[in-house]
């Protein structure tokens, strides 16, 4: 089982909510996950215009995968997030809140002006160490 540890370099900005870096040990498998999105079961979009639910949809997606791997969200070591508008920081701050609790993982948050279907509001892509 990988160790994963929270890091952060003496004089940077060591935010509460996320990792600056993490520190990955004994890992023999990493698993690494495209960017999940709000599919329904046929591949349309399930939530459209509400974010929060897209959100929780794309990493109930992370999470399943991250389990039928072998791992937990726990094992998660990265986040990429896209978003459409950055006005939704603080709603996918609640909602990464809620779905990790006290699990830090490296992350990242980049505003973007589209996603490969115009009624995406959040993409999300993970690495996990195993």
């Amino acid at each position: 089982m990988a160790t994963i540890e929270k890091y952060c370099a003496p004089g940077v900005f060591d935010p509460p909510t996320y990792a600056q870096a993490v520190k990955v040990t004994g890992a023999s498998t990493l698993l690494v996950l495209s960017g999940q999105v709000d599919y329904d079961p046929s591949g349309g979009v399930a939530n459209p215009g509400d974010f929060k639910a897209q959100a929780r949809n794309c990493l109930e997606s992370v999470k399943a995968h991250i389990e039928a791997g072998g791992g937990t969200i726990a094992d998660i070591v990265r986040l990429n997030v896209y978003v459409t508008d950055v006005r939704y920081r603080n709603d996918w701050a609640g909602v990464r809140s809620a779905f990790f609790g006290d699990i830090q993982t490296a992350s990242t948050l980049v505003g973007v002006t589209e996603l490969a279907h115009p009624d995406f509001m959040i993409e999300i892509e993970a690495i996990a160490a195993l």
